[in-house]
């Protein structure tokens, strides 16, 4: 079997691994240039491709389109798209012999879009996962070939959750490798109207609100902390970013509950909610 590989960041490395440990003959590997405004803290798969002697290409979305013609005369028995970046166009997808399979960082049909495992945990879900799913030109719509789950424990961090994520698409891949090597594609329905699509998110979208409940602003530290941008909020006219915060307390007795904000208590920094609940700010430092 020979595929070409859209892949990026740590699920783009586990399941290119997971491809080459089954025999797969990787013809190309499509990849990402790095971000030098972004915080790169996940792994690379052009630096896995040249420790494999794998061909690799850094294309622009400008230039995408334009590989048609090259892949079309690779003729690949799969194209698999892992974490990367752009929309694949329709005729990129149409040279696969077998089909265009997507690993998706949620359990479809939820969370559909940019940035699954960020909304998950801002939602307050206890569970998420990976779906491998046919490819069409609508994001994250095809059919499911293939889940595993991971749970998502009420303090981790999306780091920490989207670490389990990408274990669990290796694994989904190495499940469903076998019937692939066949040509089979194991099939079942994506029930988009039981699920919910999202957008990208902003480093603006971490501005703390602290009307909102204790639960909330906790979920939205969590869902931002770094190596994401974090949940920010202004402090005697600094803005801090919030990196860790803790639910369980217990909490001074002091602890002014009617006004939502900062407040420093006893050496400690805690956040008061709209819910009249309070957050304890386990750490924090000023923007840069």
């Amino acid at each position: 079997m020979r595929a070409v590989v859209f892949a990026y960041h740590d699920v783009g490395v586990n399941c290119l691994k997971a491809l080459l440990e089954a025999g797969i003959q990787i013809d190309l590997v499509v990849t990402h240039q790095d971000d030098p405004n972004e915080n790169v803290w996940f792994g690379s798969v052009a630096k896995l491709c040249q420790e494999k002697n794998i061909a690799y290409i850094t294309p622009s979305i400008e230039e995408l389109g334009g590989l048609t013609p090259k892949l079309q005369a690779l003729s690949p028995d799969y194209l698999f798209s892992f974490y990367y970046r752009y929309m694949i166009p329709a005729p990129i997808l149409e040279c696969a012999k077998i089909a265009a399979l997507n690993m998706h960082g949620s359990l479809l049909p939820k969370y559909r879009g940019r940035a699954p495992v960020n909304w998950a945990i801002l939602h307050g879900e206890t569970t998420t996962g990976a779906t491998l799913h046919v490819m069409e030109t609508k994001p994250d719509a095809g059919d499911i070939v293939g889940q595993a789950s991971v749970d998502i424990g009420p303090d981790e961090t999306a780091t920490e959750v989207f670490s389990k994520v990408s274990r669990a698409a290796a694994e989904v891949i190495r499940t469903v490798l076998p019937e692939l090597l066949q040509g089979n594609v194991p099939r079942s329905p994506n029930l988009l109207n039981q699920g919910s699509y999202f957008g990208g998110r902003k480093p603006a979208d971490g501005q703390i609100y602290w009307n909102q409940t204790a639960q909330q602003v906790h979920n939205l530290i969590r869902a931002v902390a770094p190596s994401y941008p974090g949940a920010f909020t202004d402090f005697q006219g600094q803005t801090m970013i919030l990196a860790k915060s803790s639910l369980k307390g217990p909490f001074p007795v002091n602890l002014d509950l009617g006004t939502p904000g900062i407040q420093v208590v006893d050496n400690r920094v805690f956040g008061i909610c709209g819910n009249q609940q309070a957050i304890e700010v386990l750490e924090w430092f000023p923007a840069k």
